[in-house]
């Protein structure tokens, strides 16, 4: 066991390492088996952290992130949380003003993270595999830069579909919906209307 601890301890050391001597705009600490974000590379990546626009933690064991690793790495445009035990982000998710991409899937979300709906530039936001009832509807056709989101796998209540066809998408109804809650849609630029154009959905099997 202590071997594989200090395994798992040398292989982080050695990523974050490889990005600051390399100047990559990419921290990659997937399958690391992290429980928590080591505030060690803090330190280590003070001179750098604006410079780091992709971080990966997928796979790993992650129950949460705090304020600090938002807030350290407010210049990220992708991150990769997919396969951790998150069921919430910390507020300050909101300071992640050029964020454009984020994987939450496979998580243990119940809750929409509404959080995310403020953010300016995010294009793609992937829930797939959570155990999400509701979804803020309104909010995300708001959002000015979404084009996708991916909920499939996510027990879905009945009033959401509801919601989402208002007279346009029709394919979410019917018995297909009910037996099967999931879904994975992309926005237009235009936000909801005329979305029977460019919805796509795919009811899962």
């Amino acid at each position: 066991m202590l071997k594989k601890m200090g395994e798992a301890v040398a292989r982080v050391a050695r990523k974050v390492n490889e990005t600051v001597e390399s100047g990559s705009d990419t921290l990659d600490l997937a399958e690391c088996k992290l429980v928590s974000f080591p505030i060690g590379i803090y330190k280590v990546l003070r001179n750098v952290t604006d410079q780091i626009h992709l971080i990966t933690l997928a796979n790993n064991e992650l129950k949460s992130l705090t304020s600090k690793f938002m807030t350290t790495f407010c210049q990220l445009r992708e991150l990769h949380l997919e396969g951790n035990f998150l069921h919430r982000l910390p507020n300050e998710v909101s300071t992640l003003r050029h964020l454009q991409a984020i994987d939450l899937s496979r998580n243990q979300f119940r809750d929409f993270p509404e959080q995310l709906t403020t953010l300016p530039a995010l294009e793609t936001i992937n829930l797939e595999e959570n155990n999400i009832v509701d979804v803020p509807v309104e909010k995300l056709a708001a959002m000015p830069a979404l084009r996708s989101i991916n909920l499939r796998f996510n027990p879905l209540s009945a009033e959401a579909p509801s919601e989402l066809t208002d007279g346009h998408c029709q394919a979410l109804s019917g018995p297909l919906w009910g037996s099967r809650p999931c879904f994975w849609c992309r926005k237009p630029a235009t936000g909801l209307r005329g979305i029977e154009d460019n919805l796509h959905l795919f009811i899962a099997s």
